[in-house]
């Protein structure tokens, strides 16, 4: 089972200082129910409290939906935020990803209305964690890591604990061991320094899991044992399951399959108590694979089978209840034929009769139309629902969240103008000659590979791919969220891009040799969609040209920055002047070499 527990669990310790707790939520509801004079300005904070410290998926949902209601009216954007950042994570433990991004976008829309950076990398945390748990790696990595950069200059150290903490298991997930290490480390300071003992255990906790996939099983049981014994002390059991699950995989290791067996059904317990589908259905597929290990395939098919059909069960159930309603009605009917029975006269016991069976065959015939339709229903929406997350991913995966937000809203997106952006060109030296003499496929699987790790290094310094044109890459830093050190990413970019090419290419891989050049300008775009088909996220503007006329003019294994450029990064990094250049169509321009 691949785990992902602070993307599980990240959000609700966003607040580390104020875990959840269901006594608080029930204490809470009581007072807004007993009394009806509060002002909305009241209800709204009872409302965010109540359903903040809900553990109940359906019960937070439900009273974010009511605080969303209340605050439309009053059209209160701090209230608007928490609603829509509350039903978000509600809909994120219910499993349904898509939507609980849309309400997360809703919720930065709000958050940036109040120009509250705290509140803005609070929301990007949370999209990252909905592109973590939806196998997204690049979106999620790069949400992460805006939320990061917002939050180290803001005053609660706490969230941005929580922002390490869940970029650290991200790359724990991707098998980035040691950088999840380093994640985990700096958070595990932040949460000593500000006295988290929850922040504390949830670290505690993910370290173990690294130790674990490491094969230090020593250091990975203490490390867990800690932490799970720091959560029955806060009385706070939500996160165990997961990591019962490794201290059951632990065991098992060691040859200890009673050990192994009981951590995986304290699992399933615990998940079970909580109404965690996800954790459910993995602990069962634990005990499944342990009862299998230890020669009990009977056991193991049990619980493979609950893994499998276990989402399913709340409708089944419902489908059950619905037939066995129809059975007691009906013979509740025909104890109520028999009491007429007694009754009449014997000359109508025919007419009775007959009319019961009737009865029978019509609510027979009944209950069979019923249940071939919730079955039809419920396939087709399966088939709906599925379609519509594929697009939706579709969609997320081919523009930025905000704008492919804004294209589901309305159909169309508007043309944003950023004043300051800086746009990055690189070129293979001799592409042209190469191509006219190697394979078309050698050729492709080539540029393949250089694009692929340009991607790799654009998403961690938070760039934004535009496209390539052939052998041309091109990529802009500063939007489609402003920042004010686009240039310095979109530099150290640009090293790391020209370190990827001088890198020797193992001659089994078959592949070409490649050396750019890299040209780099600072200025206003324009940035948008256009068309109608085949959408692709562009900018426009002379600051493009520039850039472009900025790596023509660059040399092999050099990058060449622009005066503009030169401006926003000579004090971050050395830089060689060359002095005015003749441009095509542009006159001289100053230009530097990166030293």
């Amino acid at each position: 089972m691949r785990v992902r527990l602070v993307l599980i669990f990240g959000i609700l310790i966003v607040q580390l200082g104020l875990c959840q707790d269901q006594k608080i939520a029930d204490s809470l509801l009581t007072v807004y129910q007993s009394n009806n004079k509060f002002t909305d300005t009241a209800k709204e904070g009872l409302l965010r409290d109540i359903a903040f410290n809900q553990n109940d998926a359906d019960k937070k949902l439900l009273y974010a939906n009511e605080l969303i209601n209340l605050a439309e009216k009053s059209n209160h954007i701090e209230s608007l935020h928490s609603g829509y950042f509350l039903k978000g994570s509600a809909l994120r433990l219910k499993g349904d990803l898509t939507e609980a991004l849309t309400a997360y976008l809703t919720s930065l829309k709000y958050a940036q209305k109040l120009n509250d950076n705290e509140k803005i990398g609070e929301v990007f945390l949370a999209i990252g964690d909905v592109y973590s748990v939806n196998s997204n790696h690049a979106n999620s990595v790069l949400y992460y890591n805006r939320a990061i950069r917002i939050l180290r200059n803001e005053k609660d150290s706490l969230t941005l604990g929580t922002a390490l903490l869940n970029a650290g298991d991200e790359y724990f997930n991707a098998d980035r061991l040691d950088s999840a290490l380093l994640y985990f480390q700096e958070s595990g300071k932040i949460f000593d320094k500000q006295k988290s003992e929850s922040g504390r255990a949830y670290n505690l906790g993910n370290v173990g899991l690294v130790y674990a996939k490491k094969g230090n099983n020593s250091l990975a049981e203490s490390n867990i044992t800690q932490s799970i014994n720091a959560f029955e002390r806060l009385g706070n059991l939500y996160p165990i399951s997961v990591y019962l699950t490794y201290m059951s995989d632990i065991y098992m290791e060691k040859g200890d399959a009673a050990s192994a067996l009981n951590y995986a059904q304290r699992s399933l317990q615990l998940a079970q108590q909580h109404k965690l589908k996800e954790q459910i259905s993995g602990a069962n597929l634990k005990l499944s694979e342990l009862f299998e290990q230890v020669g009990k395939p009977k056991e193991s098919l049990q619980f493979f089978k609950s893994h499998i059909t276990y989402r399913d069960s709340v409708n089944n159930i419902k489908s059950v209840q619905k037939i066995a309603d129809l059975r007691t009605n009906y013979e509740v009917s025909q104890k109520q034929v028999e009491v007429d029975l007694l009754n009449q006269q014997k000359r109508n016991q025919r007419i009775v009769i007959f009319a019961s069976i009737i009865s029978a065959v019509l609510i027979l015939i009944l209950a069979v139309v019923l249940y071939r339709r919730y079955h039809f229903v419920k396939e087709t929406n399966i088939i709906i629902e599925k379609e519509k997350s594929k697009s939706d991913n579709l969609l997320l995966n081919i523009l930025p969240a905000d704008t492919a937000l804004e294209l589901k809203d309305s159909g169309k997106v508007k043309v944003k103008k950023f004043e300051s952006a800086t746009v990055l060109f690189t070129d293979f030296e001799g592409f042209t000659k190469v191509a006219h003499s190697e394979e078309p496929e050698r050729l492709v699987n080539s540029i393949d590979y250089y694009f692929k790790e340009f991607d790799k290094i654009t998403s961690k310094f938070g760039i934004e791919k535009i496209k390539t044109i052939g052998d041309s890459y091109m990529c802009v830093g500063g939007l489609p969220v402003a920042n004010s050190d686009h240039a310095i990413n979109v530099v150290r970019a640009a090293k790391e891009m020209v370190e990827v090419t001088l890198k020797e290419i193992n001659a089994s891989d078959n592949l070409i040799q490649f050396k750019i050049r890299v040209g780099i300008h600072t200025g206003s775009v324009v940035a948008g969609i256009v068309g109608t088909k085949k959408w692709q996220y562009d900018i426009w503007g002379d600051t493009v040209n520039i850039a472009s006329r900025m790596e023509s003019n660059s040399e092999s294994g050099r990058i060449n920055l622009s005066e503009t450029t030169y401006q926003e990064i000579k004090n971050e990094f050395p830089c060689e002047y060359r002095g005015m250049i003749e441009v095509k169509n542009r006159g001289s321009l100053g230009m530097y070499f990166l030293s």
